[in-house]
């Protein structure tokens, strides 16, 4: 996919694979039904193993829409994203 001023964007299935969001602090809240360390639900904990980078992306999309949502911070939600560093900001 080219951007607009014409230099090839990746696509979330085109990086390499995508690390695991779980930080091994492996414990599922008996009220929100989610892992304590990560945030993921018992679906996306079992799915990742087998989802493509598009559906793994989705799952990070969420989870990070999650921590926002409980005051939660992550470094990786701090650093400044390829689109930003292509246009000239940091």
């Amino acid at each position: 996919m080219l951007t607009q001023s014409g230099t090839a964007e990746s696509l979330p299935m085109d990086l390499p694979d995508i690390p695991s969001p779980c930080i091994a602090v492996c414990q599922l809240d008996p009220e929100t039904r989610m892992c304590k360390g990560c945030l993921r639900t018992p679906r996306e904990i079992a799915r990742w193993a087998y989802a493509d980078n598009a559906e793994k992306y989705a799952i990070l999309q969420e989870l990070r829409a999650r921590r926002r949502a409980l005051g939660i911070t992550s470094e990786a939600d701090s650093r400044p994203r390829r689109r930003a560093m292509n246009r000239g900001a940091a």
